[in-house]
């Protein structure tokens, strides 16, 4: 008698399977729990399938959100304040341009480009030019702009007649000296000879004999006096044309002021110097009319009824 062929051995798998079988038939919500813990471990991954609790792809979206938020933001502060940046810009522009012109301006003008050159004096009748510059030549080389003004009155105070001075640059290199002379009303007697004074009493020159074209003083009181103030408005009040004829001038008092008129010898009867203006004008009327070789007297003390005597 044959003995029976041996069954073929189950392979693994099956066993295997039936054992997940067998195991589910003794537990029945063994296999629903195990495929319930995968979906759940499933979902705590992110789509890509890391892990959101490493903390690497969190932060880093988190820092890229940020840095996105504050470009967005400053794209917005430029984007409104274009304007106030534009009228910053050209401000700060002008102001730039305003001061490199400034100091340009003022390097040139304190350097040897503008050194004076040449000394230009004006306004002299008496005076000589020349002497007036040669007296300023310590100012050649100088810039302009620093002219020593001190130096330049010490150098003029030593000519009686300079009244006031005034200077002038002319770049770049002149220098204009404007002179006001003063105003010679007369000459004044003394022991020295005949000093011409002007009306403020300065003296500007002495000669033993009287100058030609200047009347002598005879003034109560000196340059001191004020028979010698009024004395002076009166002269320097007079055309030129009546000026020319006066040989002689005196005063005892601020208000008997009287002129003595050419070779003649007419005296003209003055008074005070208030409006002596206007007797100028008068006398200058009257004096057509009557001319001093044919009047003795002119009184113009009162210029709304001037006399002729």
């Amino acid at each position: 008698m044959k003995r029976p062929s041996p069954l073929p051995s189950t392979p693994e798998s099956a066993r295997r399977a039936a054992t997940s079988r067998s195991a589910a038939s003794r537990h029945p919500g063994s296999v629903d729990d195990t495929a319930a813990a995968r979906r759940f471990a499933s979902s705590d991954t992110d789509p890509d399938g890391k892990d959101p609790d490493a903390g690497g792809a969190g932060l880093r979206d988190v820092w890229r959100a940020s840095r996105a938020r504050r470009r967005a933001l400053s794209a917005e502060v430029r984007r409104f304040t274009v304007r106030q940046r534009r009228r910053r810009r050209v401000w700060i522009g002008v102001v730039s341009a305003f001061l490199v012109m400034a100091l340009g301006t003022a390097g040139a003008a304190y350097s040897p480009l503008f050194a004076v050159e040449k000394v230009d004096v004006v306004g002299t009748a008496q005076l000589d030019p020349a002497a007036v510059s040669a007296a300023l030549s310590d100012q050649l080389g100088v810039p302009l702009a620093m002219v020593d003004d001190s130096a330049v009155k010490a150098a003029l105070v030593r000519f009686p007649l300079v009244e006031s001075y005034t200077l002038e640059a002319r770049p770049p290199h002149d220098l204009v000296v404007r002179i006001v002379e003063r105003t010679p009303i007369g000459a004044m007697q003394s022991a020295a000879g005949f000093t011409v004074v002007d009306a403020a009493g300065v003296a500007l020159s002495t000669t033993p004999d009287a100058p030609a074209g200047q009347p002598v003083l005879d003034i109560t009181g000196g340059t001191d006096s004020a028979a010698f103030r009024a004395a002076g408005r009166v002269v320097r009040s007079l055309p030129e044309a009546v000026r020319s004829q006066v040989t002689a001038v005196s005063a005892s008092t601020p208000d008997d002021v009287t002129l003595t008129l050419g070779a003649s010898g007419s005296k003209v009867v003055w008074g005070s110097a208030d409006r002596s203006a206007e007797k100028a004008v008068v006398l200058d009327r009257l004096m057509q009319k009557s001319p001093p070789d044919r009047a003795k007297e002119y009184d113009v003390t009162s210029p709304e009824a001037g006399v002729v005597r």
